[in-house]
């Protein structure tokens, strides 16, 4: 069963929630947090935690939500060996990973449907990096 780590603020607390209720059948997801919805808190305290977890291994990979998807992309984008990619649509989703090594999937809780969410979710983790001229152009990031 593969680990993922988890998090968000409070505007995506609910999705969080609904995400692993989803997958806890397929994957073992890590929870860092926030813990409830009703709290306001900071959107990037939760990104640079997850990113601190997700940057020790390659083999990790991590699902951040929050409002909009974006501020967590940015906060999450400031860390050495992390490329989180908003993600909207399948399309966008898949070539985050085959073409960018996407290793975080950003998601905007306000912006996208649920059922949206979770094929992104599925295509994120199940899409392998295709490599070859993507692999020179993601050593320069």
């Amino acid at each position: 069963m593969k680990k993922i780590f988890i998090s968000s603020d409070h505007a995506g607390f609910n999705l969080k929630e609904q995400i692993k209720k989803k997958f806890s059948k397929k994957y073992k997801f890590l929870d860092l947090g926030t813990d409830n919805s009703k709290i306001s808190v900071n959107y990037p305290d939760y990104a640079h935690k997850l990113c601190k977890k997700v940057s020790n291994s390659s083999l990790n990979i991590g699902i951040l939500v929050c409002g909009s998807g974006m501020g967590m992309s940015m906060a999450a984008n400031r860390h050495k060996k992390i490329r989180a990619a908003v993600c909207y649509s399948l399309k966008n989703t898949k070539l985050s990973r085959l073409h960018n090594n996407a290793n975080i999937i950003t998601l905007g809780s306000r912006l996208t449907k649920k059922n949206t969410a979770f094929k992104c979710i599925d295509v994120f983790i199940n899409t392998k990096f295709e490599g070859g001229r993507h692999k020179r152009r993601v050593k320069k990031i």
